[in-house]
């Protein structure tokens, strides 16, 4: 398995806008893409930023989450920070 993590910039104040995007376009979109094993996105205690962390089967299924998340505009008032890809060695 592999995971993909993002940051995510939220802007003053947009946090509840930025919620809403993430639940009307971002998760449904994710839910739909190959591979998917579980999802999850976060932000931090003051809600200007975000973090995700999604697994996928094979890294070629990350990889393809990678370039969609890319291609892919984000919530209004969110900027996309740092992507990355790296494997699972262990869960629990």
């Amino acid at each position: 398995m592999h995971a993909v993590f993002v940051t995510a910039e939220i802007a003053a104040g947009q946090f509840e806008h930025a919620r809403k995007g993430l639940h009307d376009e971002v998760v449904p979109r994710v839910s739909k893409a190959p591979g998917l094993v579980k999802a999850f996105w976060t932000v931090r205690a003051d809600q200007t930023q975000g973090l995700s962390c999604l697994v996928f089967d094979t890294k070629q299924n990350a990889e393809g989450a990678v370039s969609m998340i890319r291609s892919s505009p984000p919530p209004p008032g969110v900027t996309i920070g740092n992507v990355e890809i790296r494997e699972v060695v262990a869960q629990a």
